[in-house]
Order: C-alpha cells, then sequence, then structure tokens
C-alpha cells in the first residue's frame, strides 16, 4: 500500500512534459507491435529535419508523406491538427513540434490505437479532433512551416540534460500555443474536461496535473471550425474514405479533374450546411458534437488507414536489426537502412464503382461512405436499376430489384415544383397528396432547386399488400442540398412500402379498399419519401413533432414539405457475385414455375379429356342450338 501511495504521488509531481513523455513510452509500448515500431522510427528519421540537434518534421514533408493533394489545399490544417495533437493530453503545450513523440501521438489518435491503453476512457476522438480543428480568430489557422527559436532551445536544453530519450522528454518548454488555448471566461463554471485525456492521465495517476493545466485551457463552446477550412478538410474526408491502408493516396489524387473538384465541393457544401442551417462564420461544437454521431458517423474513418502508413516502411532489413525497446536508440544516431526493398510497380486500381450513374458517382458515394459503412460500399454496389437505361415504370423497378436478398439503396433526384401547380400532370399530383400545410425545405447555397432523397434498405424487396417491410437499420436521408439521415424508429415498423400507387418510406401502406366518407389522398407519414405510381413526382415530408417510422430532425427543429419532379431514379445493391447469381437463381427458378402454370397437361385418354372440356364449354363449336324439352 506504502509503495503504492508513493507511485502515486511522484507521478502527481511530474511536470506536464515529463507525464507527456510517459505518456508516449505507454502509447509505443502498449499499442504497437515491435515491428510496427521499427517501421515508424525509419519513416520518421529518415524523413526528418534536423535543426541545432532537433530531430522533427515540417510542413511539407508531412503533407508529401501523406501524399495531399495540393489542389484542395488542406495540407496547413492537417498540420495544425498534428501540432495540436502531438501536445495531447495537455493542450498547453499545443502547438507541439513535430518531434517523434509527438508524431507517434499523433498516429495513435488518428489510428484510434488508444483503446488498448485507455481501457477506462471514452473511445471517442471527435472532441479532440475538434480542438485541433478550432480557433477564436481566422487569422490563427495558419501555422509555421519551421518551430520558433525560442522553441528549439527550449528542447535543446531539456535534451542536453539526459542525452537520452528514455530518460526525459524532448518537449521541455513551454512552446507558443495556438489562440484557441489562451486563457478566456474563466470564471465560467462550465466543465469542459476531454474525456479521452482524462483516461489518458488517469492511467498514469496525474489527473490533478491534468485540470491544474486545464485551467489555462479555453472553454470549448467558445471556439468554432472556420467554414473555408472545415470545406477543404471535408474534400480530404471525401478523397480518402475508400482508402486502404498500405494505399497511396496519390493513386486516388489522379482522378481528381476540374469537373471531380467541383464536385466534390458540391458535395462538401451540402454537408457543411448540414453545421448551420443558417449563416455563421464558423462551426461551433454543439452543432458538430449534435450532427456528427447522427448523419455523419463515419466520416473520420478514413483518417484512420492515412495515418497507419507511418507503420509501413519499404528500406528496412528487418533480419539485421537487433531487438530494440521503443525509443532507446537516441535520435543523434539515426539507423541507415541496410537494404532497400525492390519497388513493384503498383497494380491498377479496381474500380470503386462498376459504373457510375446519373446520381451516385464517386463523390455521392464517398458522401455515402460518411454515414453507411465503406467495406459494404465500396466496390460492393451493384446497379440493379438506372431509370434512365430501364425505364420509369413499378414493373421495371419490379424485374431489376426483386429478388436481391441483400440491403439496397434507392436514390432519387429531381427539381422542386412550384406552389402552384403547373399543368394537368402536377395537378392531379397535387390532388392525390393532402393539403400543402408546411413551406418548402431549406435550399442551402443551392438556386437550381435540386434535390437528392434516398433510403437504406435492410431486408429484400416484395410487394406489400397488407404491412410495410424494413428492420431497425434502415434509413431515409436527404444528400442535396443538406446532408441529413433519418434513422428508424424501433415503435413504428412502417418503413417501407411497395404497391400499385407508388413507393414510399415512413408512411403506412394504403387501404386496401377506400373507407365511405374518408380522404382518398395519400397518406404520408412524419418524416416520409413517396413516389408515386408512374414515377414522375415524388414528395418528401418533415414533421418536427415526429411519431413516425423515422425519426425527425436533429437539427432542423421545422416543419418542411419538398415536392419535385423525378429527373433521376436508381437503384443499388450491396453485394457482390454471390447475390447476384442468387437473384438470378431466384428469377430462373420463378420463369419455370410460371411456364409451367400456363402449360396444360393432358391425361392418358385424350379423347375423354376432350369430351369433358366440350361439356364445360370450354372447346368446340359454342354457338350450336340445343334440342327442344318439348
Amino acid at each position: 500500500m506504502g509503495q503504492q501511495h508513493s507511485e502515486e504521488q511522484g507521478a502527481r509531481n511530474l511536470s506536464t512534459e515529463q507525464l507527456s513523455h510517459e505518456l508516449a513510452l505507454r502509447f509505443a509500448s502498449k499499442c504497437f507491435t515491435p515491428l510496427e515500431i521499427t517501421h515508424f522510427k525509419d519513416v520518421f528519421r529518415s524523413l526528418a529535419d534536423e535543426q541545432d540537434g532537433i530531430h522533427y518534421w515540417k510542413e511539407e514533408t508531412l503533407c508529401c508523406f501523406l501524399a495531399i493533394p495540393d489542389t484542395l489545399g488542406p495540407g496547413p490544417l492537417v498540420y495544425q491538427m498534428a501540432t495540436y495533437l502531438g501536445a495531447f493530453p495537455f493542450p498547453s503545450l499545443a502547438p507541439s513540434i513535430l518531434t517523434i513523440e509527438a508524431m507517434l501521438k499523433v498516429v495513435v489518435i488518428m489510428t484510434e490505437r488508444y483503446g488498448r491503453v485507455l481501457k477506462n476512457g471514452k473511445a471517442d476522438r471527435n472532441k479532440l479532433l475538434f480542438r485541433s480543428l478550432a480557433v477564436f480568430d481566422r487569422r490563427m489557422s495558419s501555422v509555421h512551416e519551421k518551430p520558433s527559436q525560442e522553441s528549439l532551445n527550449a528542447l535543446r536544453a531539456g535534451h542536453s540534460e539526459s542525452g537520452e530519450m528514455t530518460k526525459t522528454s524532448p518537449i521541455q518548454g513551454h512552446t507558443p500555443r495556438f489562440f484557441v488555448d489562451q486563457p478566456a471566461n474563466d470564471d465560467e463554471e462550465e466543465e469542459d474536461d476531454d474525456e479521452l485525456a482524462l483516461a489518458a492521465l488517469d492511467s498514469l495517476d496525474a489527473i490533478e496535473v491534468f485540470k491544474l493545466d486545464q485551467r489555462a485551457d479555453t472553454k470549448i463552446h467558445h471556439a468554432q471550425i472556420p467554414i473555408d477550412n472545415f470545406r477543404r478538410l471535408l474534400m480530404l474526408l471525401l478523397i480518402i474514405a475508400p482508402l486502404d491502408a498500405q494505399e497511396n493516396l496519390s493513386r486516388h489524387a489522379e482522378r481528381l479533374t476540374a469537373a471531380r473538384v467541383e464536385g466534390l465541393r458540391r458535395v462538401a457544401d451540402s454537408i457543411l450546411w448540414s453545421f448551420t442551417p443558417e449563416q455563421n462564420p464558423g462551426i461551433f461544437y454543439q452543432a458538430f458534437n449534435t450532427v456528427i454521431p447522427a448523419s455523419l458517423p463515419y466520416m473520420f474513418d478514413g483518417l484512420n488507414p492515412l495515418f497507419e502508413h507511418f507503420l509501413f516502411s519499404k528500406n528496412i532489413d528487418l533480419s539485421k536489426r537487433r531487438r530494440q525497446s521503443p525509443f532507446s536508440t537516441p535520435l543523434s544516431s539515426p539507423i541507415k537502412p541496410s537494404l532497400t526493398v525492390s519497388q513493384t510497380p503498383d497494380s491498377p486500381l479496381e474500380p470503386l464503382l462498376p459504373r457510375e450513374g446519373e446520381i451516385l458517382d464517386l463523390n455521392v458515394l464517398s458522401q455515402l461512405a460518411f454515414f453507411l459503412k465503406g467495406s459494404n460500399l465500396f466496390r460492393r454496389l451493384r446497379p440493379l436499376y438506372i431509370g434512365g437505361d430501364a425505364g420509369f415504370s413499378m414493373g421495371s423497378i419490379e424485374q431489376k430489384v426483386f429478388n436481391w436478398h441483400a440491403p439496397s439503396i434507392l436514390l432519387v433526384s429531381g427539381t422542386c415544383l412550384p406552389s402552384e401547380p403547373d399543368g394537368a400532370r402536377e395537378r392531379a399530383f397535387a390532388d392525390f397528396l393532402p393539403p400543402k400545410r408546411f413551406p418548402n425545405g431549406a435550399s442551402g447555397n443551392s438556386t437550381s432547386g435540386r434535390v437528392v432523397f434516398g433510403a437504406y434498405l435492410d431486408v429484400p424487396w416484395k410487394h406489400t399488400y397488407k404491412e410495410a417491410i424494413g428492420g431497425s437499420h434502415a434509413l431515409l436521408f436527404q444528400l442535396e442540398p443538406i446532408h441529413e439521415v433519418f434513422r428508424a424508429s424501433t415503435i413504428n415498423p412502417e418503413h417501407a412500402t411497395f404497391t400499385k400507387h407508388g413507393i414510399s418510406f415512413g408512411s403506412p401502406p394504403p387501404r386496401a379498399r377506400p373507407v365511405s366518407g374518408l380522404s382518398q389522398h395519400a397518406m404520408l407519414g412524419a418524416v416520409s419519401l413517396l413516389l408515386d405510381a408512374s414515377l414522375e413526382f415524388g414528395v418528401f415530408n418533415h414533421d418536427s413533432n415526429g411519431g413516425g417510422s423515422f425519426h425527425s430532425s436533429q437539427t432542423r427543429k421545422n416543419d418542411w414539405q419538398d415536392r419535385f419532379e423525378i429527373e433521376s431514379l436508381e437503384v443499388w445493391g450491396c453485394g457482390g457475385d454471390e447475390e447476384a447469381e442468387k437473384q438470378r437463381a431466384a428469377w430462373a427458378f420463378e420463369d419455370r414455375e410460371a411456364v409451367a402454370r400456363k402449360t396444360l397437361r393432358m391425361g392418358k385418354d385424350v379423347e375423354a379429356d376432350r369430351a369433358l372440356l366440350e361439356m364445360a364449354g370450354l372447346i368446340g363449336n359454342h354457338n350450336a342450338t340445343g334440342g327442344s324439352m318439348g
């Protein structure tokens, strides 16, 4: 007991720099294998700059290694995030110089490997990522390429005290901080402890030190991410969404044509408007923390494989390396690679889509991956129905989509209708719907009136004569002009219907027989999407009071209804060759059954069978008159 108390007391007496060093050592030993640490050290040392005995990475080095495309311009933002995360768990040390310890913590956080050490902490890096992006002043969003001389002097002084990395931290000085970390509003009682940082310090028995450091930390709810910065980050996240751990980002960046960049910007703007329903100078934490779990839960997943690249070095001979504990080799004596692995030409990239649709392209595919698992999307989607190819009819959809025994995604795009119907077809559609009580939805930055809606159905399609279909994982979503996802309710199971009246999501099945005295209008759910039987028009309804089979918006608390003319309609199947073969087999079986039902099987006595059919009046001379009864 006494020894444990003494160790805990010793931990509390350590400085923030020493605790940061201890945490880096723990991350190195617990979150990586010895092979991964060897690769990481080789990658860092082979590219590190040196100034006055200090080895570090500058912005240009980091961006070139990660192959961040210059076209999108997110390089300074990625570097800003890294210099903040490198100071974890002490925001007062940010921005940190990207030494080997700082870069190790950046990789741990970006790849979410911290769970191997922080078992009692909440494995949620979103708050930490917000801190790394947030500023109080746009002028402070840029970072210097090289550390200041003052910072290097502090580092050199700390490094010279021991000469070895295993005994003291290279981060001994108090480096200049982001403006977001300056003291402000300290008289407020609002708690702003970062749970991940608390868990890190709890593993070192140093909570009190962290709380003292937090007194100098700005309240997170007063910070914001500048819109322009976040747009650039979103465009990068869309590009890296399909990235594999050992796949070079530059191969995807080669596809960045002018049209692709314009498409990325359009998708990024739709996502931005989910954070800012009205014009705001930046994104605040409340909106950030509300929208991401609800509509963008996998948005940051692409960072994991991007920073996994630090764990793969191509120029190292492990057979000639002696086993070492992490960070046991001084940085002043970098190890030269003894063998260069022969570079083999990269094989062609497998297409992410078998073909692009009228709605679904690579940009929209990455947008879908922000709320649907990418492993179910990339190289796993098949076009079941494309309206422009198969024709806009319920029969075409049935022929193409039915018997697909796996989840599927429906996408529909169109142009909003005017408030007053124009033409007979629009008037007929308006008469089919209940009187419009809600205004049109927000248009975001769009001036064209284009809208894109969709649904994810987790069960096979079928006719719904009496009850709706759909499971608890069904989704209803809007992609343009504002990105938002509406989750399925577990109480109301009326998720999807396919009838002669059309296709609907979130509305109850139509009555088989009209009830006298009741309206013949279509029934719209609180949050619902309806496509009419002709597939000419659609309507999306949102009632903020909820109560339907899909939950209402988490951010837009108003009511709205968008009526639109359908321009494109697509259904994509989530699956591979096995699912496609099952669908072909099911259709072949139904065709054989239909042929069998049409075939009239005669018995052995053909004449007797014919006489029986003639008596029934099915064959023979039906015009002959019968004999007289009298």
